[in-house]
This record gives structure tokens, C-alpha cells and sequence, in this order.
């Protein structure tokens, strides 16, 4: 999971990953195509996002394809961000009835 945080610490890797969520199974082209960085920064940022599992690639032919791969993501949502998320919701059903009530009563 260290991987996956210090891969989303960087801007222009959350870019990449943002590109990939829009159209995934880009080659190295297209995800360059537009950007202020060079075709071997885009390669080592691509190289941290698959090293924290982030990113998968197929090649199909000369090509390698990128994809998106959000396990890790919905795991850190799981893990980090779900079980806060619960007690808000439940906190704010709560309140709802209360305010309910004293209307109602």
C-alpha cells in the first residue's frame, strides 16, 4: 500500500491515471500526446503506477497498451476512506430523524 501512496503523491502520475480513466488501453503515444513532459518521464512515471499496481500493460503486437487497474484504489477506499465515511452517513441519518421528530412533535 506504500507503493500505491507515494504513486498517488505525484501530480503527473494522478494526469496519467485521470488519461487512463477516461480511455484505457492507451499506448505510450497517445498518454504523451499533450503533455509538458518528455516520452521518458511519462515511461518511469507509467514504471512506478505498474510497480504499485496501478497500471497493467499487454502488449499486442510492437504496441504496449496501459490500463487501468483500480483495486488499490478501492482497496485505500476500503481500508481508509469507507469506514469514516459510514459513521458521517449514520450520523447524519440520525440527525435526520431527530429533526423529524421535533417537527413531528
Amino acid at each position: 500500500m506504500d507503493q500505491v501512496f507515494k504513486a498517488l503523491g505525484d501530480a503527473n502520475r494522478r494526469l496519467l491515471l485521470d488519461r487512463l480513466h477516461q480511455r484505457n488501453g492507451q499506448a505510450l503515444g497517445e498518454l504523451c500526446q499533450g503533455l509538458t513532459m518528455t516520452r521518458q518521464a511519462v515511461t518511469k512515471h507509467l514504471a512506478l503506477l505498474e510497480a504499485a499496481s496501478l497500471v497493467t500493460s499487454i502488449r499486442r503486437g510492437r504496441e504496449k497498451l496501459h490500463y487501468l487497474n483500480p483495486m488499490p484504489i478501492h482497496e485505500i477506499y476500503e481500508r481508509w476512506i469507507g469506514k469514516y465515511e459510514r459513521d458521517h452517513v449514520g450520523a447524519l441519518g440520525r440527525l435526520k430523524v431527530r429533526l423529524e421528530e421535533d417537527q413531528d412533535g
